[in-house]
């Protein structure tokens, strides 16, 4: 069964390779994060205050004059499919690497949740702080409503064969989207065989470049 990469308007489908296609060297596949989100860090925070600061870091894009850095943009150049997530901050970084080129986006690259516990509202913390908590919190299998780390891992383990079929036809296949999810992704090409053979860092921007084993 084709596996399939939503693009406004269009879908693009992704069948396995086959004879002479699939004999062929693999591609390389490069995890980006996005860009500098434009919603300020510089607060502090109850825990409910977090869970609405999260929601709107969710909607928004990137600080305005940023420039994505060169290798990443020669990687881009290079790359016969670039997909972002759905959010916001990361279709603006897909953007500047894609120029006037169109690129796909699938929502099954959406960051893993960030639920902070229900500490009382003396507690005020950065979003940073929160971040770190929230993901050890969520990690635990404190969820609440929302999707699960088991949940999570099964999407990011969708997504790896999604981007081992792309990059199985010989292609580079360049992704932008989110820190936690990203090393989940990076966590389940190795499963499929792929190396890390070089990493860039965990800041916006940074980068992870896989080649099949």
């Amino acid at each position: 069964m084709p596996t399939q990469a939503a693009h406004p308007g269009r879908i693009i489908e992704t069948p396995a390779p086959q004879g002479p296609v699939a004999a062929a060297r693999a591609g390389a596949i490069v995890i980006a994060r996005h860009g500098e989100p434009a919603l300020s860090r510089k607060v502090r925070l109850s825990a409910e205050e977090y869970r609405h600061w999260w929601a709107r870091y969710e909607i928004g894009g990137i600080l305005e004059g940023q420039s994505p850095p060169d290798h990443l943009k020669a990687a881009a150049g290079k790359a016969a499919t670039i997909i972002s997530s759905t959010r916001r901050r990361s279709i603006e970084t897909a953007r500047l690497l894609a120029g006037a080129r169109e690129f796909d986006t699938d929502e099954r690259l959406i960051e893993a949740p960030l639920p902070p516990p229900p500490w009382p509202d003396w507690i005020k913390l950065s979003p940073r702080v929160w971040g770190v908590i929230s993901r050890i919190w969520w990690w635990l299998g404190q969820h609440g409503c929302e999707e699960s780390r088991g949940q999570a891992r099964k999407r990011a383990a969708e997504v790896a064969r999604t981007l081992d079929e792309l990059a199985r036809r010989g292609e580079d296949v360049v992704v932008t989207a989110h820190g936690y999810f990203n090393a989940m992704i990076g966590s389940q090409l190795r499963r499929l065989g792929w190396r890390c053979v070089k990493g860039r860092g965990y800041k916006y921007w940074s980068t992870r470049y896989f080649r099949k084993a």
